[in-house]
């Protein structure tokens, strides 16, 4: 019998526990998510916290002999684990409700740092605060910072830690980084574009100007002492952008470290028509181009993979890499939808993201639930699997396996750590209450969040942030929105000037045969 399964069947049996020793808090009367619990009608327990961990659930608690731990009265709440926002990108903060009906090769142009010039530091700590707080106010516990600082500044890096730790919120974090021009990565544009436009052409991340960052993130970040709620993942951009000597040197430090491995694929046509292109080798597939080179594995994460081909997704499956879905920004940017019920029919390991505040706007994984359930179910015309718990777990237990925190976040369980989101069933979303799962998926938005905990200390109490004063930032971003503006709006009169090229490149891109189709149309 899995553990999870025994430890749920003796909460059963004995429906009084013994407070376990060392408890710091009580939770007392909620409705919990439990492991191989029924998430539609979740059982009523309790939660005995020690520190940052779970010692022990049980239906209640015996009292205590000595003093009395502190003690939440959580009646009327849900509490589940704390979601895992999978993929995101703290760089375009600002940028959000800034466009719409970009293409993705396009829309880089006005999102990504290699088009700016040098932030500062204010900008840099008043972005990172601003888009973890939405995270948090959404009961996101562990957001993955897949950032691109561009040109690389170690005082950005260092400011970025600092806001994250000040806030609470759990990260794990890595740079972006790639070393070949995004010019020579997206189909056409080498031979639309006139030569003196090629300098303006840019992609996710440009290669550093005689910078080793990859040596200095290891030196700096993968060998220093731990801290708390902060851990590492490394960040290839894209596999079209790093030659395959650099995605050897990714592996090998991700399997040396132990630790997660996050990059781009096949977001849209565009990529996949690349790797058409550039790979007859493989079969004009990326995902064997890396097979072949030892890089798909567990650790491995892939971003979107919209564009998979069957035999790709079965790859995936057979190696244990696993794909983390952005359904929002897919749809804004016109990229299509990826074969959702055909990766879950295979077994690939699937987490949930909100990617770029400028693509997918928001982040709430309320929101990447709902259209994980919705188009589960209108890519596949044959009847499945009902997608309301597979949407919870993929963005909770998927998103901690993909990060390589599986024992750790993820699950209400003794010995996990206490990151747990409590939603206030007295929401109108919750009444009447016929199934938790169903409800949190496909009817709340974010409103119902209460409670946001975090290492067992709550960083949203009664709906205020008890960390940083939420005031202070707002004011923060208010300073550095006017320089942004500028910067904003010169990029988009240098974007004006290449629109006929982008248009005929991007007319090139649509128009190409490609041997499958993730893009809906009408018939």
């Amino acid at each position: 019998m899995p553990v999870a399964a025994a430890w749920l069947g003796r909460l059963k049996m004995e429906p009084t526990l013994p407070l376990p020793a060392g408890t710091t808090l009580l939770i007392t009367g909620a409705r919990i998510l439990l492991p191989d619990a029924d998430w539609h009608d979740p059982p009523v327990a309790d939660i005995a916290i020690g520190g940052d961990s779970i010692l022990a659930v049980a239906p209640r608690f015996a009292p205590a002999e000595g003093p009395p731990p502190e003690t939440l009265d959580a009646r009327g709440l849900l509490v589940l684990p704390g979601f895992v926002n999978a993929h995101y990108h703290s760089h375009d903060v600002l940028a959000k409700g800034t466009l719409e009906e970009v293409p993705l090769e396009q829309w880089r142009l006005y999102a990504l740092p290699a088009q700016y010039p040098p932030r500062s530091r204010e900008e840099v700590r008043a972005r990172t605060l601003l888009g973890a707080l939405e995270c948090l106010r959404s009961g996101m516990t562990t957001v993955q910072d897949m950032l691109t600082l561009y040109p690389f500044d170690p005082a950005h890096l260092d400011t970025v830690i600092e806001a994250y730790e000040s806030l609470g919120i759990r990260v794990v974090f890595a740079l972006q980084y790639g070393d070949r021009k995004g010019l020579d990565t997206v189909p056409f544009w080498k031979e639309v574009f006139p030569p003196e436009f090629h300098g303006q052409l840019s992609s996710a991340a440009e290669p550093e100007r005689n910078f080793d960052l990859l040596g200095h993130f290891e030196t700096t970040c993968l060998k220093a002492p731990p801290r708390p709620r902060l851990h590492w993942a490394l960040g290839p951009s894209a596999p079209e952008r790093c030659t395959p000597p650099l995605m050897a040197r990714t592996m090998d430090l991700a399997r040396r470290y132990g630790i997660p491995v996050f990059s781009h694929l096949y977001e849209s046509k565009g990529m996949a028509l690349q790797a058409r292109h550039e790979l007859a080798q493989y079969g004009g597939s990326i995902i064997r181009r890396l097979h072949a080179e030892g890089a798909l594995g567990p650790e491995m994460n892939f971003a979107h993979s919209v564009w998979l081909a069957p035999d790709e997704v079965a790859l995936l499956a057979e190696t244990g890499a696993g794909v983390v879905l952005n359904l929002q920004g897919n749809l804004k940017m016109k990229c299509g939808i990826p074969p959702i019920r055909e990766m879950m029919r295979a077994g690939v390991r699937i987490a949930l993201g909100c990617d770029n505040c400028s693509c997918s706007d928001a982040q709430n994984m309320f929101v990447a639930m709902k259209l994980f359930s919705l188009l589960a179910t209108v890519s596949d015309v044959m009847k499945g699997p009902p997608p309301a718990i597979p949407a919870l777990k993929a963005a909770t237990e998927g998103g901690a396996a993909a990060m390589g925190l599986g024992q750790l976040v993820g699950r209400i369980a003794p010995g996990f750590k206490a990151d747990l989101t409590f939603v206030d069933l007295a929401d109108p979303s919750f009444v009447p209450l016929n199934s938790a799962a169903r409800q949190l998926v496909n009817i709340e938005a974010g409103r119902a969040v209460r409670h946001v905990m975090v290492d067992g200390r709550f960083v949203l109490r009664d709906r205020r942030v008890t960390t940083v004063d939420e005031a202070a930032v707002f004011a923060e971003v208010a300073e550095v929105m006017p320089g942004f503006r500028q910067d904003f709006a010169a990029i988009t009169a240098r974007i004006a000037r290449l629109q006929p090229w982008l248009d005929k490149a991007q007319h090139m891109m649509d128009t190409a045969e490609i041997d499958i189709d993730r893009l809906p149309r009408l018939r």
